[in-house]
């Protein structure tokens, strides 16, 4: 977009957007009409099309290719300078030129050599100027008179700048390269006398948070659920409905402070469908990036997703929803804020409070930028902290929804609070102040509140992506350990005397997986299965235990499982780091010492999390003071897991408790946890009477390595 602006600038100032100087308008010779010249262009940009189409593109076609561009552009520049011509005249003719354009910018994406071509230092060559005033010719204009270009003056060496544009996001804008924001909707703010204009208002806003008493509303009024259907059949839960109707009904700014396992990341998809706010923006923290695309494919299937990793190689500029994490906004905000969103979520909102922060800083920059491109935008932010603790966090929120700026309330908040008719001097102002912030879209329901919408216990899936050297080496390990079985495999083939079998022996992959698993449960096969998951271990570690921080934070006391120690040191290295105490209870503890962990779990508010070995404290202890379990090492079996959660999931719980289980995606850590799902069904069953046997531990190692080779082998 930034070219497109230089070439309307140079344009008006009678100069090419090659850097040759040309006549105005004016001293063109005109015989026929100047819609001859989008006929001509029309018709040329569909031949290069159908030969892009065909294939690799011949040095003729591309040359066709720059002409059309450059004529595009200079076309498009006069039709915007022509005062001539009426509005209806030049929307008209925009249109027209706007989708030659789009048609040039797909096009493109085909071929990255017509791709550059379109680039704002591509070379213009004799011949494209040659053809382009025999373009112009053939409808009857006299191409401009050029002149050589003025030397220019030596540039300054550039600083170096470290943000970047993804090439994906680069084809999506030429593919729009006159789009333009539309203010034509947005509401006229009357002006009028202030009573509250002298008044400083924010402080007692929070006041306001803090003096209130125990039971007043903490969720602004919402409507009652429209349906209870979502994508794909799925039963919204009633509480979730609720908000999904306060978006179609027009509200369009949250703080939806759910507790966590209250399904914050359906409502927001779900909000954003309702309200139309797409292209969105999800800004999230690293350990959930994965999972937000993952949930975005459930709720919103039709919509795709695309999420920022790293410099942002494999990013989708055309995809519906955009996921980045805080980490690495510096690098993107640039693009994303010439992206026209229309809409925008921060999860763990909370971790924006700092407005020094540059984090805070690109988040609040980014909202600002949607809200002045976008008539009422959607702005959500999720976070599971309470409302009534460190309220002077939410100065940063309330500022990134648009209800204040950094001195004063704005819009709907202050006009809200003028019609309370009261003042921070007056009795009654700060209930009045709370409900007018709270109905901005303040959204907070806790656990006990909507129990009856979720289940006792539950399962919940976080899929991460293990990134950097560790997730490097064990991907590169899995592909070793799959090419080891299948040479097993086609060794065994190569040396059977039998009848060969059509396709895949399934019974010859048993053999070869039961083989390997039991070399590998002797230590003599290297790099296997169960040392693949202890790495994997390893590499979730740093994650999980993040993950864990941001739970207690936001939901209380958190109990963390890990089945090795080196995973659970890891764990405990990372809370400390973030300035979370915690107790560890493990095997190789005294019964004394392991009591005295468990009591301050139980017992000291200030000890956020219990650090437990899966095997060790699986068992035996009543841990119901926490409803949020992490398990950031998977247990070979449904059943091992099932102990794990009944520690919170018990007698004298009075919460629904929620299993957050940490899934390496695309890993045999994946594999693995859909392994012990199927095998839990098979339990179920046998436990119920039937005569099936209760799986075991080696059933899903097997059944891991048999998916292994069977995949490697029809790869």
């Amino acid at each position: 977009m930034r070219a497109v602006v230089k070439e309307e600038f140079v344009a008006r100032r009678g100069q090419s957007p090659t850097g040759t100087r040309r006549t105005a308008p004016r001293n063109q010779r005109r015989t026929r009409d100047r819609d001859d010249v989008v006929s001509v262009l029309a018709r040329t940009v569909r031949e290069v099309e159908t030969a892009a189409r065909r294939g690799p593109v011949s040095p003729s076609v591309r040359t066709k290719f720059q002409v059309v561009a450059l004529v595009l552009r200079e076309e498009h520049a006069r039709v915007r300078a022509d005062e001539s011509l009426t509005d209806a005249r030049r929307a008209d003719r925009l249109k027209r030129l706007d989708g030659i354009a789009t048609i040039l910018a797909k096009t493109a994406v085909r071929d990255p050599a017509l791709l550059g071509l379109l680039a704002e230092d591509a070379v213009v060559s004799d011949e494209v100027r040659s053809r382009s005033r025999e373009l112009l010719r053939s409808v009857g204009i006299e191409a401009p008179v050029e002149e050589a270009p003025a030397p220019e003056p030596e540039a300054a060496p550039a600083a170096p700048e470290r943000r970047i544009v993804p090439q994906s996001v680069v084809s999506r804008q030429l593919a729009n390269p006159f789009l333009a924001p539309d203010f034509s909707a947005a509401p006229v703010r009357a002006s009028r006398p202030r009573r509250l204009a002298g008044w400083e208002l924010l402080g007692p806003l929070l006041r306001s948070f803090e003096r209130a008493g125990d039971g007043e509303i903490a969720c602004m009024p919402l409507p009652a659920p429209s349906s209870l259907r979502a994508p794909g059949d799925r039963e919204l839960m009633p509480h979730q409905a609720q908000l999904v109707a306060a978006a179609a009904a027009g509200h369009r700014t949250f703080l939806l402070a759910d507790e966590p396992g209250l399904g914050k990341t359906a409502q927001a998809l779900l909000a954003a469908e309702a309200a139309d706010a797409y292209p969105l923006l999800v800004v999230v923290p690293n350990v959930v990036k994965t999972n937000w695309a993952r949930e975005a494919g459930i709720w919103t299937p039709h919509r795709t997703a695309t999420v920022v990793q790293g410099n942002g190689e494999t990013v989708d500029g055309f995809a519906d929803i955009v996921v980045v994490n805080y980490e690495v906004l510096d690098r993107h905000v640039g693009w994303l804020g010439n992206f026209g969103f229309r809409g925008m979520v921060v999860d763990e909102a909370h971790f924006i409070k700092n407005k020094t922060s540059q984090r805070s800083q690109h988040v609040l920059e980014l909202s600002e930028r949607v809200r002045a491109r976008t008539v009422r935008p959607l702005l959500m932010a999720l976070t599971g902290t309470p409302l009534i603790n460190d309220i002077e966090d939410f100065l940063a929120i309330w500022q990134f929804l648009g209800w204040i700026d950094d001195t004063k309330p704005l819009g709907e908040l202050i006009d809200a609070l003028e019609e309370t008719g009261l003042t921070p001097a007056d009795f009654g102002f700060y209930a009045a102040a709370r409900r007018c912030v709270i109905e901005q879209g303040v959204v907070r329901r806790r656990k006990v509140d909507v129990a009856a919408d979720i289940p006792a216990r539950r399962i919940a899936d976080i899929p991460v992506e293990l990134d950097g050297a560790a997730g490097r080496s064990i991907r590169a390990a899995e592909r070793d350990l799959a090419r080891r079985l299948v040479a097993r495999y086609e060794t065994a083939m190569a040396n059977r005397t039998s009848q060969p079998v059509d396709g895949i022996d399934a019974e010859l992959v048993r053999r070869v997986a039961r083989s390997e698993l039991k070399e590998a449960a002797a230590g003599e096969s290297g790099e296997n299965v169960f040392s693949m998951m202890r790495r994997i271990g390893q590499a979730k570690a740093g994650l999980a235990a993040d993950y864990a921080a941001q739970l207690a934070r936001s939901a209380g006391k958190v109990v963390f499982f890990a089945k090795h120690v080196d995973v659970m040191d890891a764990a405990q290295e990372s809370l400390t780091r973030q300035g979370v105490r915690f107790s560890s209870i493990r095997g190789d503890q005294t019964p004394s010492s392991r009591q005295k962990n468990i009591d301050a779990f139980v017992n000291d508010p200030e000890v956020a999390v219990a650090v437990c070995s899966l095997t060790a404290a699986g068992v035996g202890l009543n841990l119901q003071v926490a409803s949020n379990l992490v398990l950031a090492e998977l247990s070979w079996t449904d059943a091992e897991q099932t102990q794990a959660i009944d520690r919170s999931h018990r007698i004298g719980q009075s919460e629904p408790v929620t299993a957050w289980r940490i899934i390496a995606a695309q890993t045999l850590d994946a594999r693995i946890a859909e392994l012990i799902d199927s095998k839990a069904g098979l339990a179920a069953r046998a436990l119920d009477g039937s005569d099936e046997e209760l799986p075991s531990s080696a059933d899903v190692q097997l059944e891991a390595l048999v998916a292994l080779l069977t995949d490697a082998l029809t790869a």
